[in-house]
């Protein structure tokens, strides 16, 4: 329990058999998991659930997360005890089993059979029992239960159609805790929490204009600090609150050329309702004049405004710069700027790495791999380089999406200085790629082997078996965790034969709770410290090999130094524990005279330990 539970369940997952495990480490390992079980996948947690099944150890369900109650078999849930089961059960995130799975329909019609409901109608009582497994009943079940319903249904990843129709039915019938929609203020309309995303044009239209406008603004006042998706659900119920006053309006006509309403103003602009304003992109086109858009573009972009609102800016924008927009206008486009294809951006002037910086930010949306791409070619085009404040703004997935010639234009002294990217996505080929830089960029640290693994275990996905067998050789100096074993690559691993799951040494072989969930593939192997390391045998293969723990009471030497611990001039990087998240972003630096490196260029490997 106490190693990673983070990573990735490898290609080829495979469970564990029950009978080489004992049956009280399964048992203390789904105790540990109460409050990790995010970080386990549907087949993750299949697994385990099959190994308490072959130990009979699902009887005692209620010392398990909900999660896993999801998985067990529901033929050994007993009759007395099923409520609670069930009960337990429907805590658990339903999202792990697809909707209209065997699995997760069968869940239900036990919990229906237990209870035993004979109709449709579900009583207080039910309902507090079945809990989100109401997610999957049938529009009629929701209409004929009683109202307390709602409750659960707040409880559901996703409704369908028919669902929302039925609740949306409820709701309009005023027997509801939240009483007529048309007494709604806007403390009901917060406390529907997610249910309002379910709100039809009927139901909205009930209710007051004021509650309706302070319910939007009470959203649309967080929409700057939101990340992309957050913002795509904001924009939903923006859209959905502004439909009741957009209908009793007729449709513009095309003829039309004078703004029918307000014109848009800097004022209305700062407004957290700015889109209400407008009942459609069309009279807002009318009403947005050219200067108005030049003096505020950047307040502008960034108001929640839909695809069309942003295509119509977009379209203004090119009627004043007929001939190309200028940089400073570039690096204020936000959202706008994924609204760009590959070949309008060709003719974009980016030669800073401040203008880059702004485009690249991860919260104004996801951009493509082709968009970025000649992003960046364009950027390089007109003298730009990489730095690693660059490298850091862009995070690994976008250094993903780079052409492999443009990777061998990064200096090695960006790669120093960019923090540790998540190069997971890359492909192997640009894996390799950014090993090689890697090692030519830390090659001075090679002579300290804890600080060189400190710097280049974020591309270690991309290196030979010949450099793992020496890092694997560096007895306790280096403590390699579960998630960068995983993203080693497979090729270069499966050069020694069958791996350690496959070694058997008498009790070298023997294998390690907390392993559980990553099955029984070479992939289990790791590095870590007592009292089991992977080593590589003589005879050319990956094995268990048993290593003492130190003594009690002595103190174990970290795996990478903390920061106050001077390694080199360059800045120091602390013990890895799992592969980071994209980098935080930080303001671009300047560039430093384009060169190209050489891939080839002999750098010393890490020396192997000298320890018996």
């Amino acid at each position: 329990p106490q190693h990673s539970l983070s990573a990735s369940v490898p290609q080829g997952f495979q469970c564990i058999p029950a009978s080489d495990l004992p049956a009280a480490d399964i048992l203390a390992f789904a105790r540990s998991l109460q409050n990790k079980t995010a970080e386990l996948s549907s087949a993750q947690l299949s697994c385990l659930a099959r190994l308490l099944a072959a130990k009979n150890l699902t009887d005692d369900f209620s010392s398990y997360p909900p999660d896993l109650l999801l998985f067990l078999d529901l033929a050994k849930v007993h009759n007395g005890t099923c409520r609670e089961f069930y009960t337990r059960a429907s805590r658990g995130n339903l999202a792990l089993l697809p909707r209209g799975s065997a699995r997760r329909t069968g869940l239900l019609r036990g919990a229906l059979t237990c209870l035993g409901v004979r109709s449709s109608c579900l009583h207080p009582e039910q309902l507090s029992s079945l809990g989100a497994l109401v997610c999957d009943m049938e529009p009629e079940s929701i209409t004929a239960s009683d109202p307390s319903i709602l409750e659960n249904l707040k409880l559901c990843p996703a409704l369908t159609g028919t669902q929302q129709d039925a609740l949306n039915a409820v709701l309009l019938g005023g027997g509801t805790v939240y009483g007529d929609p048309s007494s709604w203020d806007l403390r009901i309309l917060q406390n529907l929490g997610p249910l309002v995303l379910a709100l039809n044009q009927t139901t909205l239209s009930l209710v007051a204009k004021g509650a309706r406008e302070a319910f939007g603004r009470s959203i649309a006042a967080t929409y700057g600090s939101q990340g992309h998706s957050q913002r795509e659900k904001t924009l939903t119920l923006l859209r959905a609150f502004a439909g009741p006053s957009a209908s009793s309006h007729p449709r513009l006509k095309r003829s039309t050329d004078r703004c029918p309403s307000m014109p848009v103003t800097a004022s209305i602009i700062s407004d957290p309702l700015f889109l209400i304003f407008y009942q459609n992109s069309e009279q807002f086109e009318l009403c947005l004049s050219n200067e108005v858009l030049k003096a505020n573009l950047e307040p502008l972009v960034n108001q929640p405004l839909t695809t069309e609102f942003l295509l119509v800016i977009k379209k203004k924008l090119e009627q004043i710069y007929p001939m190309g927009m200028p940089e400073e206008q570039l690096r204020l486009l936000g959202p706008l700027s994924r609204l760009y294809t590959a070949e309008e951006i060709s003719s974009w002037l980016v030669t800073s790495s401040d203008t880059l910086s702004a485009l690249l930010k991860p919260a104004d949306g996801k951009w493509e791999a082709p968009q970025v791409q000649q992003l960046l070619s364009r950027y390089l085009a007109l003298g730009g380089s990489f730095t690693g404040p660059l490298l850091r703004e862009m995070g690994g997935e976008n250094l993903c999406n780079l052409q492999e010639e443009q990777i061998e234009q990064i200096p090695p002294e960006a790669i120093r200085t960019a923090g540790q990217p998540n190069i997971s996505s890359c492909s192997q080929t640009k894996k390799n790629q950014l090993y090689r830089k890697a090692q030519e960029a830390f090659a001075g640290q090679a002579g300290t082997i804890r600080a060189y693994y400190c710097q280049i275990w974020p591309y270690l996905g991309g290196a030979p078996v010949s450099d793992l067998k020496d890092l694997a050789g560096a007895g306790t100096a280096i403590d390699m965790d579960m998630d960068t074993f995983l993203a080693l690559n497979p090729k270069e691993l499966l050069v020694c034969p069958q791996g350690a799951a496959a070694v058997s040494q008498g009790p070298a072989a023997d294998p390690i709770p907390g392993f559980l969930p990553f099955g029984s593939s070479w992939s289990l192997c790791s590095w870590r410290s007592s009292p089991w390391r992977c080593r590589c045998e003589s005879k050319g293969r990956w094995g268990w090999g048993r290593v003492e723990p130190s003594p009690a009471g002595t103190a174990t030497t970290p795996p990478c130094p903390t920061a106050s611990t001077s390694i080199t001039p360059t800045a120091t990087v602390p013990a890895p524990t799992t592969l980071p998240a994209v980098p935080t972003p930080v303001d671009g630096g300047s560039r430093p005279t384009t060169h190209s490196s050489t891939s080839s260029a002999k750098v010393p490997p890490p020396p192997k330990s000298t320890r018996p």
